[in-house]
């Protein structure tokens, strides 16, 4: 565990936490709760759907939490027994410690989920960060993953230097730097502003990761033998997309790929996207 709080305050801390139930409160869909052991710290777990439904787990992006699937769950409960679940080290509910991008940690901390879950195999989708920690378990364990969804993933190509430049350079400006941070994150997407404010106040409380991002091997994108589906926008701040989509082009046999013209790196409501790759 962390010695080093990842909040700035304690008042930041709790008022991202007020932020979270309030939204919880209001799940759009019945839905219960879990706190898993792992072995990288408690995992915290929001379910909806079915039960008895195939399983889809839902991983979120860096300086984020499990309640941003807000707006989406509703789409994929009808068809799916869906698992936000928040990532550790981030601003949710999960244990607050940082496994390493390094070796096996994260791998490890899915597959304790899957198993406190009692899922042997499912079906992935996560963005941004959460792709990336779709992408190590899926190298580590094909065997678990059914199909493979990344929203403008990280992992297979680096940050724009552009993007690490000006962030650093915001990051110096307290609150109002954090909220240009998200302006550039966003782009032209179209957020509801209960979503903006949740952000803004993530950039503003919360202390990002900023350790050297870990880039994925040939060796190991190649092991992806699962259907594969990317998403990503040609404006994306953070990652080159068209690179992306170039690399896993040339080394996953089962990739479908849409380049969205105009999008930048939030992606939000791509489920009529999703659900077709996801329902064959």
């Amino acid at each position: 565990m962390n010695a080093e709080s990842i909040y700035k305050s304690p008042a930041g801390e709790k008022e991202i936490m007020a932020l979270y139930d309030a939204v919880l409160a209001r799940w759009p869909v019945p839905h219960e709760t879990f706190r898993l052991p792992t072995r990288h710290g408690k995992t915290f777990v929001i379910a909806s759907g079915e039960a008895s439904a195939s399983p889809l787990i839902l991983l979120h992006g860096a300086v984020s939490n499990a309640v941003s699937w807000v707006g989406e769950v509703p789409a994929y409960s009808p068809c799916f027994r869906v698992y936000a679940v928040d990532l550790p080290g981030e601003p949710g509910k999960s244990a607050p410690n940082r496994p390493a991008w390094e070796g096996p940690a994260f791998a490890e901390w899915l597959e304790d989920v899957l198993d406190g879950l009692k899922i042997q195999r499912t079906a992935l989708l996560g963005i941004s960060q959460g792709g990336w920690t779709a992408l190590k378990f899926a190298t580590c364990r094909p065997e678990r993953v059914s199909k493979l969804v990344l929203l403008a993933p990280g992992g297979v190509m680096p940050t724009r230097p552009s993007f690490i430049r000006k962030a650093i350079f915001l990051s110096m400006f307290g609150k109002w730097g954090g909220k240009k941070i998200n302006r550039m994150v966003l782009g032209k997407d179209p957020m509801h502003p209960e979503a903006v404010k949740f952000m803004d106040a993530l950039m503003t409380h919360f202390k990002p990761r900023v350790e050297k991002e870990y880039l994925f091997s040939d060796e190991e994108l190649q092991r992806l033998d699962m259907p594969v589906l990317l998403l990503g926008g040609t404006q994306d701040a953070i990652f080159p997309m068209e690179g992306v989509a170039r690399r896993l082009g040339k080394l996953v046999p089962r990739l479908e790929t849409v380049l969205l013209p105009g999008m930048g790196h939030a992606l939000v409501s791509m489920n009529e996207r999703v659900l077709p790759f996801l329902m064959k």
